[in-house]
């Protein structure tokens, strides 16, 4: 009876280790953004977005507090937070969406993979579908992934003042760059 016990013990924590190692997360996730226009390059970065990727299904959900990206001049940030992204009616920006190949990718294999993700990103109170392409790198029990891809400020209702539109890009370069390691239950 004790062994049959430790027998289906073993098993229980086996399982439970190796479901652990199917979701992979991280607090300190990088998103930049950059825009180019005539009146000046806006970027700005944000090092604490939380993500999960779960590696079986290919699920994948990224969240970012918006007062969290960091600009180079007081002011941008300022402006940004208060006349932009309105972060006090719309706090964070959040994308829950899949990994379209995730079958192509070997998680247990190390080297890096095309990674192609689609899903709902939310942004303003606005929610729009969005496909990226990426890499997803595998080295050891970590996981990096990758992705550049472009937004439309117009499509999440962030209106640029008349006194700079002409000044001020409508387009956004999204970068997203993170350090995933195995969630631990």
């Amino acid at each position: 009876m004790l062994k049959k016990f430790g027998l289906i013990a073993c098993v229980v924590i086996m399982n439970i280790s190796a479901g652990a190692q199917d979701k992979f997360f991280t607090k300190s996730g990088r998103i930049e953004f950059f825009s180019t226009a005539s009146l000046e390059d806006i970027e700005a970065s944000n090092r604490t977005a939380t993500a999960v990727l779960d590696t079986r299904t290919g699920a994948l959900q990224f969240s970012v507090l918006m007062r969290g990206f960091e600009f180079p001049k007081a002011l941008m940030q300022e402006h940004f937070n208060e006349n932009y992204v309105e972060s006090h009616k719309y706090p964070k920006g959040e994308f829950k969406g899949t990994v379209v190949n995730n079958s192509d990718i070997k998680y247990d294999t190390p080297g890096t993979y095309p990674a192609t993700v689609k899903g709902k990103l939310t942004i303003h109170g606005v929610t729009r579908d969005v496909l990226a392409t990426g890499t997803i790198k595998v080295d050891g029990d970590k996981l990096m992934a990758h992705s550049v891809f472009n937004i439309k400020l117009s499509d999440f209702n962030i209106k640029i003042p008349s006194a700079v539109k002409n000044k001020l890009s409508n387009n956004i370069k999204i970068t997203v760059a993170t350090n995933l390691e195995p969630l631990k239950g």
